[in-house]
């Protein structure tokens, strides 16, 4: 005969959870803290169900959030790619760095000159009245590395704000969203760049597709992947001169 062990006994022997067991068994695992696993007719579910809602709602950044993970399959690849084959990208890949107000020093940063990233970017903050820690944590994607890669360009979405020199109301998304569409190729942005200006008056449509558009389309196609700026590192840094580094032009 043979040695039969009990379920709790060869959990244990195995150092496993009943909860992480349950998960094996079901053919899923929790990748990363948060994480939620989902097949691709969930994905597809909760994809239309956050598109149509944000598109009623574009200030629902829980729905903007859902709607950025469950369908960036394949920008997210492309883009840690990128980030793998630059120095900098590659290091911030490496390290993970959080911009949230646990790690930065505001006060340091309030000093900071006029003109300078860091004193822009609070300036920015103040005056908009947002902060870091708004920005939802990844939960839908499942890749561990790439759930890091777009839970940093949700984290640098306000720099972006402060190096095109552009406010946080409806227009100013709009010309964001056209910029970091084309930078990252991401479904959401696309469809916050064509949707959104529904929401704009006459006047400001003209503004958009005379000036701030094609001034817009420009930079995302000249500047060099947004993703691989450890801007931690940047914060003394003139945003003009940030600005001609990557390949931003100045705003009209």
């Amino acid at each position: 005969g043979r040695a039969c062990l009990s379920h709790a006994e060869a959990r244990a022997r195995d150092g496993r959870s009943g909860e992480e067991e349950e998960e094996e068994e079901e053919g899923c695992y929790r990748l990363y803290p948060g994480h939620i696993p989902t097949t691709p007719l969930q994905k597809a579910l909760l994809a239309a169900g956050a598109a149509v809602m944000a598109l009623y709602d574009p200030y629902r950044h829980d729905l903007v959030a859902v709607l950025g993970e469950t369908t960036s399959c394949l920008a997210l690849p492309n883009l840690r790619d990128k980030m793998k084959h630059h120095p900098e990208g590659y290091r911030i890949l490496q390290e993970r760095p959080r911009i949230r107000l646990s790690t930065l020093n505001m006060a340091r940063l309030k000093e900071l000159p006029d003109g300078t990233l860091g004193r822009e970017y609070v300036r920015f903050l103040e005056d908009n009245k947002v902060s870091p820690d708004t920005r939802m944590p990844t939960k839908f994607v499942d890749d561990e590395e790439l759930a890091y890669v777009i839970q940093r360009y949700r984290e640098i979405h306000d720099l972006m704000h402060t190096l095109l020199g552009m406010p946080t109301n409806m227009l100013g998304e709009v010309v964001v969203k056209w910029f970091e569409a084309i930078q990252t190729g991401l479904p959401m942005c696309v469809l916050g760049a064509v949707f959104g200006p529904v929401r704009l008056s006459a006047r400001k449509l003209q503004v958009l597709a005379t000036e701030l558009l094609p001034w817009a389309i420009r930079s995302g196609r000249n500047a060099s992947c947004i993703l691989n700026v450890y801007y931690e590192q940047r914060w003394e840094q003139p945003v003009e001169s940030l600005r001609e580094e990557i390949g931003i032009f100045p705003p009209p």
